[in-house]
């Protein structure tokens, strides 16, 4: 075939656009008409709230809203309280974690926790971070040497300690404290990360430290943070509830949360008309 003909026969295929459709992002919890009583007292009316994989929730609202009780729910802690009672559901990757069947130590395994005040074990900082670990039967020296460098290295901690590690973790710092406690959590590697009000006791320095660990961290976990700070609610989440009197007034995307809120109390919370 010669070079006129193979001209003749070229033909033009039109290119054809193909649409990329956003990425559907998992559901981890899904909350649904929860009621929480402490004795008499009505905590949680109907809460109903979806918490989605590897983002970070904020739930703001003044003292007394229900924040923490719900955060504490998501874990069972708050069945250390024995006047508490519940109704509705709360499922952590389809299961309803309510359920008895649902053991505590089951779940726990895969939601860590970091209170609001730093709480170190009066330990070394190794056998801090490798607790968790040993308590789940893990004895190997030399894999809980790699657990304890990995999780210090997550949390932005390993170049601060890792020629302390066997010193006493009441030495660090406040910061560096609350960060161990994150790296203790990290080490027994779990789904999701919930954190009652983490840096409320820290300094500037240390609380941007924690802040910027979160938002390196949610590539890896789900993060749930209660904040009475809004303006840190604003920086680090992708999603923020509000919560008032025990009830979710409204849950969005954060950037409209903060610019243009639908419901009016909301309004009134994020502009300083009261809380």
């Amino acid at each position: 075939m010669n070079a006129i003909l193979q001209k003749e026969l070229k033909v033009t295929v039109p290119t054809k656009t193909v649409e990329i459709e956003p990425v559907q992002k998992q559901v981890v919890y899904e909350t649904k008409q929860l009621n929480l009583w402490y004795g008499e007292k009505h905590a949680l009316k109907n809460i109903d709230l979806d918490i989605y994989e590897n983002e970070v929730t904020a739930i703001i609202g003044p003292s007394g809203c229900g924040k923490s009780t719900y955060i504490k729910t998501l874990n069972r802690m708050i069945e250390m309280v024995p006047v508490v009672k519940t109704s509705g559901e709360i499922k952590y990757r389809g299961r309803n974690i309510l359920d008895r069947s649902y053991t505590v130590e089951e779940l726990r395994t895969k939601v860590g926790m970091v209170f609001q005040k730093p709480n170190p074990f009066p330990k070394s900082i190794f056998e801090n971070v490798v607790y968790g670990p040993k308590i789940h039967g893990i004895k190997d020296k030399k894999i809980l040497k790699e657990i304890a460098e990995k999780s210090l290295r997550q949390a932005a901690l390993w170049d601060e300690v890792k020629d302390r590690l066997n010193e006493n973790a009441y030495g660090l710092s406040g910061g560096q404290q609350q960060r161990l406690c994150i790296a203790r959590c990290l080490a027994i590697e779990p789904d999701v990360i919930l954190m009652d009000e983490p840096t409320s006791a820290l300094d500037p320095i240390s609380t941007l430290k924690v802040e910027e660990l979160v938002q390196e961290l949610k590539k890896d976990f789900s993060i749930i943070i209660v904040t009475h700070n809004m303006q840190q609610a604003a920086r680090i989440s992708d999603k923020t509830a509000f919560f008032l009197n025990g009830e979710v007034i409204e849950y969005s995307d954060t950037n409209r949360i903060f610019s243009n809120p639908t419901d009016k109390r909301t309004e009134d919370y994020i502009t300083g008309r009261f809380g």
